[in-house]
């Protein structure tokens, strides 16, 4: 067994590839008006390798790409299109605990969604804070 061992190190297939790609979603921001822009973008994404599925949202400016890629090749893939892309850069309005805050307010935002910032945080002695909190459920001595 130990020459049958040895000769088989010799005749074994080693592949030379890095890892694979974690299997991952990416959505990403595209500027489209029409049913032309939505085939163009579908397309240049359906045709590369690892892609498992996308979605293609045109009211809220959306691409939704899942599979084994990397996100910044599928950004750059969109942006050869000619189409003005970014990683989607919008959180659900209730995961932000000030939503009106400068620069997380954005008006071309789709309904229900706030840009992703870092958010201020309250001091606990603000007089405002003081009010917000008199009035609220938690407080088992509001009015």
């Amino acid at each position: 067994m130990g020459a049958l061992d040895y000769f088989s190190n010799f005749c074994t297939v080693t592949s030379t590839k890095g890892k694979r790609k974690p299997m991952q979603t990416v959505e990403i921001k595209v500027k489209m008006d029409c049913d032309g822009c939505e085939r163009r973008v579908k397309y240049a994404i359906t045709s590369m390798r690892g892609v498992k599925s996308v979605d293609v949202i045109r009211k809220e400016s959306r691409v939704r790409v899942t599979g084994y890629v990397d996100a910044n090749k599928v950004l750059k893939r969109v942006k050869s299109t000619g189409k003005r892309a970014e990683f989607w850069p919008y959180i659900p309005y209730n995961l932000v605990s000030y939503p009106y805050a400068t620069q997380a307010y954005d008006k071309r935002a789709p309904a229900g969604y706030v840009r992703n910032v870092v958010q201020a945080v309250a001091v606990p002695n603000d007089p405002d804070e003081k009010i917000t909190s008199l009035f609220s459920d938690d407080n088992p001595n509001a009015c």
